[in-house]
């Protein structure tokens, strides 16, 4: 599909505004959607970070944060921080949604496990193991679990279950060692 403004380029902008039950619908590019951003209704400066922190409340600025984010003083330090490699600082990060590069994800650590944690549930990506080739894979994945459930045990004293898992931790690394 084209653009309805220019007749050039590709739409890549499809928007559909409903008003008074009248549905309208837009399909413009890029380039045509910064030129007209007042009219489609400021929509130009739109991005899936800006629609993900609105939906869950993540304005790392801000004093009345309802997501648990720094407030006050902290925010200022917050706002301070900065990526020693790149030099984007968090206020930045959290503005356009991206790192400007792979040490942002240690520069901003502490902040990143709580609103990665608020929006896909967890921290860890496990990911999915292909059936075929994933013998080996699922039996490490399922050790590493199974080393973390027995440290659990271990520190909340529950020395059965623990000698049960460690009974399967053995079996588990024979059969990796007849592999």
């Amino acid at each position: 599909m084209t653009c309805e403004e220019c007749g050039k380029k590709p739409a890549t902008l499809h928007l559909t505004k409903i008003v008074n039950g009248e549905k309208t619908e837009y399909h413009i590019c890029e380039a045509c959607a910064k030129e007209k951003g007042d009219i489609m209704g400021g929509f130009s400066n739109f991005s899936i970070h800006n629609l993900l922190s609105g939906l869950l409340n993540f304005d790392p600025m801000s004093k009345s944060n309802t997501a648990g984010q720094p407030s006050g003083q902290a925010a200022s330090q917050v706002k301070t921080q900065r990526c020693e490699t790149c030099g984007l600082t968090y206020a930045q990060f959290s503005k356009s949604g991206r790192f400007g590069c792979s040490d942002c994800y240690q520069a901003f650590g502490s902040k990143l496990d709580p609103m990665f944690r608020r929006i896909h549930g967890n921290t860890v990506h496990y990911g999915k193991v292909p059936e075929r080739t994933g013998g080996q894979i699922k039996i490490r994945k399922e050790l590493d679990q199974l080393k973390a459930s027995l440290q659990q045990f271990i520190a909340t004293e529950e020395f059965e279950k623990a000698a049960e898992i460690r009974d399967r931790i053995r079996s588990l690394e024979q059969e990796i060692a007849q592999s």
